[in-house]
């Protein structure tokens, strides 16, 4: 699977449970099935954390126009 696939499979995941209202598990979701490809960032980065601490607390907020927004924005 290349990373575009991959990375769409991804995004996929995190908006079903974006639909749910689960906007922490979409964060969480993306967050790990990102790091899973061997062309994707790598777990435990300071990278990984600070871009899954963005979405958390967009999630946190309860804002989840700018949770879409932050799982689309991955490229």
């Amino acid at each position: 699977m290349t990373w575009d696939e991959h990375l769409a499979w991804c995004k996929k995941r995190a908006h079903e449970y974006l639909e749910r209202g689960e906007l922490l598990d979409a964060v969480t979701s993306m967050s790990s099935d990102v790091t899973k490809h061997p062309n994707g960032p790598k777990a435990g980065t300071p990278a990984v954390a600070m871009l899954m601490l963005v979405g958390a607390m967009s999630a946190q907020q309860g804002d989840i126009r700018e949770v879409r927004r932050w799982i689309d924005g991955w490229h």
